[in-house]
Formats: structure tokens, C-alpha cells, sequence
């Protein structure tokens, strides 16, 4: 039997290409089995295999716990017993006992060879996973296998295969078994069951690894792709950039003819690629992002990421393309989102907050209609940039002189201060924490006070100590005590 074993490690071990380690686990699994059918199968047994002679030992286990906590006798012991097995045990080890073995040939049929097939598809499966991890972000190229309503099955060779889900498919693509595909390896799950390698024939990474299969000059890295957005199918942008300034990015990707973004858009059946030129300069990028459409002025909005965009009214439909196709592209590729509009709902909205912002400077400042006027014309739209934009900015402006640009600084400080000041004075008027005004022996003072040191409840008070008070008029240990005890009152009754 020991000479059968190690001809069935050896011989499925070159067979399948997997270490004969684990095959031996797999055996050693197999006889366990067997043994646990043969006597009980609740109990605990481990087998050992001796990896060079192939004889092996039979063993039953046991864990040892303390007596309150013994749950399966049959796999449990207590020290009392324990210490029958071994004379040293200890709560947490574990004690065997020796007994017979099974022969070998009774199982090799049946249980040995079950856990041996499913150790080694583990292991085949470890295997693929080993070996296509550090691909992930590569194209992969398959041939379909089949069909069906999931997506698209792959045969990568070698026993492999991929899997392009149905939202990961090219919509209206078609697809036959036996078609070469090519996709984007985006991940690789460690399953037990079903394909390991999913692939996307949407995914934006896809375009990219295209463009450097056919220009050479993205796969050397002097020319670079910062960004990519598709509408899988119909339309997808990219945004390059040169590493040296004698290469056109857009001209170099176009290629001869057009050949080079052809060759990639017949890959991604029949997608039209917009190549933008990239600029560190966001409010260009943006501009070059909406091509074809012109931009014909531009607003930024830092704070919220945002842009206006206005182009021409007659270019309006063609700037925010087939349900929003141009612009949700454009937004993808540059990161801001966009606005856009034709140039008379612009003019119309900037003339609606150039009034506003007149009003706030009149109302606010106290100053007439013509002042309001040219600080607006200048491009202030808040008191707060008034008050705080550099002296000198402000002398720049023609009409204004050293005594009007200090008159209205001082005014939008005087606002700004009086603002802050209303809105702590609304703080200190907000009604106090209903719960804590109902405790024994609160009084509104002390409210207020704790409530402004972020003491709002029962349990805040509760976790507080007598030195917490001792800085507090008219609060002695007596009454600091009292306090805390009556709001740790809730405790001690649930502990009850």
C-alpha cells in the first residue's frame, strides 16, 4: 500500500502539473474520511503520511477545554480525561490516540479520488490565479467558447477561461463561438466555483491598452494617455499629452490617413474616438474637451469643481450631443462637471447676478447704483472679497481712489463683523437641551453653561467627575455630586 501511494502522487502530481504535496494532503484527507465512515463520523481523525516511504498512522484528536465548557464529547475532551493521552496537557491543546488504519485500496476508488480531484482543481485554480494576478490592467485575447445569458465564456487556453458579463459586453456587438476576443483583465477572483479572469469590453482601460498596441509612440511613453471616457459602442474621448515637444499627440494617434484610430475603433465595433489635446490649464482642458463644439466663454467655479460653459446658441445641441453624450464624456474626462448652455441663456443668467450681486453691494455697503455698478463690472460678486482683496487690486480701478477704496473696505469689514457677531448672539439664543433642563437640581445658568462646554445629556453629564465643577460659581462637591449621581440614576436601574 505504501508503494501504491507514492505511485498515485507521483502520477497524478506529472499529470496535472500540481506539487505532490498537496496531493499527499489530499490522500491523507481521503483516509481520514474513510476512517470517520467506518467508526463515527462526529469524531475527530488525522492521518500522517510519511512523504518518503509512504507508510502512514492513524490517529483520533481531541480538543482539551475546561469541564463548563465541553460541547462534543466526541470531539472534546477535559483535563481529567485529557491527561489519560498525556500526562502534560493543557487546556487549548490537543491529545490523539493512535488506532487502526484503513487499507488504501479500499478507497481509492471512491473517497480518495474525490478529494483528490477537488484538491487538485484547487490547486489548478491557485495556479491560474498566481499566474494572471499581476496582469490585471492588461489585455487579455480569447477564443468564445459560449454563450449565454450571463455574457460571453472565454477559452484562454490551458484549461483557463474568462468571462465578459452581459453590461460588460459592447451593446448590439455581436459575438459567435469561435470569434478571437480581445478585452481588459480587470479582475481576478480566487472562486470556488465559475470563471476566474472577468474581462470588459467597456472599460475605458481597454481604449487606452488599444492605443498603445497601435501607436508606438503611447507604448514607448513619449506620448501619454492622462484620460479616457467611453460610451461603449458609439463614442469615447481621450485626452494626450507629449514627453517631447517635436511629436504632435493628436496627430501621432490619428496616424497616416487616419489608419492608427481606425485600426482601434474597428476593435470596439466601429466606436468613434475623439483625441483631445491635454493642457495643465483646467479651463482649457475643458475647452479642448467639448470639441467639436466651441466654447465661447467659460466660468469656474473652484469650490463646487464646477464650469459654465456657454457656446454659441446654434452649436448648443451639438455641445451636449445625443442625450447628453458630449458633455457626460467630457465630464468624465476632465474630472469637472459641467454646465452647459447657449450663449443667450448665459448672457440672461450672468445679467440675473450681475442684479444680484448690485442689490447685495447697495443693501450691504450703502453705497449708490454707479458704485455697485463698477465693483460688478469688475468682477466682484460678495462683500467678503471686497473687504479682503489687496488695497492695491482696488486702486486699480479707474473711478475709485485711496479714500473710496478705504471707505469701502472699512464697510465690508463693519459687515462681515456684524454678521459674525448676530450669528453668536443666535447661538446663545437656541434653545437649551430639553433633556438635561429636567433634571433634579439643573437651574438655566448651569444649563447654559454645560450645554456651551458640548454637555447635552443625561449620559454626558453622567461620565463627568466633581473636578469637572470645580471652576463653576455657585457649584460646590455637594451639588456637583448630587448632579452627576441623579443623571447616573438610569444606569444603576438598568444594571437592575
Amino acid at each position: 500500500m505504501s508503494k501504491e501511494i507514492l505511485m498515485v502522487v507521483d502520477a497524478v502530481s506529472n499529470e496535472k502539473g500540481v506539487e505532490s504535496s498537496i496531493i499527499f494532503e489530499a490522500i491523507e484527507a481521503a483516509l481520514a474520511m474513510a476512517t470517520k465512515k467506518l467508526h463515527n463520523e462526529n469524531m475527530d481523525v488525522q492521518v500522517v503520511i510519511d512523504r518518503d516511504s509512504g507508510e502512514y498512522e492513524t490517529f483520533r484528536v481531541w480538543d482539551v477545554v475546561d469541564y463548563p465548557d465541553l460541547e462534543d464529547p466526541e470531539r472534546e475532551l477535559t483535563m481529567v480525561d485529557a491527561v489519560d493521552y498525556d500526562k502534560d496537557a493543557q487546556v487549548g491543546d490537543v491529545v490523539k490516540e493512535a488506532m487502526a488504519s484503513v487499507g488504501f485500496g479500499r478507497i481509492a476508488a471512491q473517497t480518495a479520488k474525490q478529494v483528490i480531484v477537488q484538491k487538485v482543481r484547487e490547486a489548478e485554480r491557485a495556479q491560474i490565479v498566481e499566474r494572471y494576478a499581476h496582469r490585471v490592467g492588461e489585455l487579455i485575447t480569447g477564443v468564445v467558447k459560449r454563450l449565454d445569458k450571463g455574457g460571453v465564456i472565454l477559452d484562454m487556453g490551458s484549461h483557463v477561461e474568462a468571462s465578459i458579463s452581459r453590461e460588460n459586453m459592447i451593446p448590439r456587438e455581436a459575438v459567435r463561438p469561435g470569434d478571437r476576443v480581445r478585452g481588459y483583465l480587470f479582475d481576478v477572483r480566487a472562486e470556488s466555483r465559475g470563471p476566474l479572469l472577468h474581462v470588459s469590453r467597456t472599460h475605458p482601460g481597454l481604449l487606452v491598452e488599444l492605443f498603445k498596441l497601435e501607436v508606438p509612440e503611447v507604448g514607448d511613453g513619449v506620448i501619454e494617455i492622462i484620460s479616457a471616457a467611453r460610451d461603449a459602442g458609439v463614442r469615447a474621448k481621450i485626452a494626450v499629452r507629449s514627453h517631447d515637444e517635436r511629436i504632435d499627440p493628436i496627430g501621432a494617434c490619428v496616424g497616416m490617413r487616419g489608419s492608427r484610430v481606425q485600426s482601434v475603433s474597428n476593435e470596439l465595433a466601429g466606436e468613434r474616438v475623439d483625441i483631445i489635446l491635454w493642457n495643465e490649464n483646467s479651463a482649457q482642458f475643458v475647452i479642448n474637451s467639448m470639441s467639436p463644439a466651441e466654447v465661447s466663454s467659460i466660468i469656474v467655479d473652484e469650490e463646487a469643481h464646477s464650469m459654465d460653459i456657454a457656446v454659441i446658441d446654434e452649436q448648443l445641441s451639438q455641445a451636449i450631443g445625443r442625450n447628453g453624450q458630449n458633455v457626460r464624456l467630457a465630464t468624465e474626462l476632465t474630472g469637472w462637471t459641467l454646465n452647459v448652455m447657449g450663449e443667450s441663456q448665459a448672457a440672461e443668467q450672468n445679467e440675473e447676478e450681475a442684479k444680484a450681486a448690485q442689490a447685495l453691494f447697495v443693501d450691504q455697503l450703502d453705497v449708490d447704483d454707479d458704485v455697485a455698478v463698477i465693483l460688478v463690472q469688475e468682477g466682484f460678486s460678495s462683500v467678503e472679497e471686497v473687504a479682503y482683496v489687496p488695497h492695491a487690486e482696488l486702486l486699480k480701478i479707474e473711478e475709485f481712489d485711496d479714500d473710496v477704496v478705504e471707505e469701502l473696505r472699512n464697510r465690508a469689514r463693519d459687515v462681515l463683523l456684524t454678521q459674525e457677531i448676530l450669528k453668536e448672539e443666535h447661538v446663545d439664543d437656541e434653545p437649551v437641551e430639553e433633556a438635561l433642563a429636567d433634571l433634579q437640581g439643573m437651574d438655566e445658568t448651569l444649563l447654559k453653561i454645560l450645554n456651551a462646554r458640548g454637555i447635552n445629556s443625561w449620559d454626558d453629564l453622567a461620565e463627568l467627575s466633581i473636578d469637572d465643577f470645580e471652576d463653576i460659581d455657585g457649584v460646590d462637591e455637594e451639588r456637583a455630586g448630587t448632579l452627576i449621581m441623579a443623571a447616573r440614576a438610569p444606569w444603576f436601574a438598568e444594571e437592575q
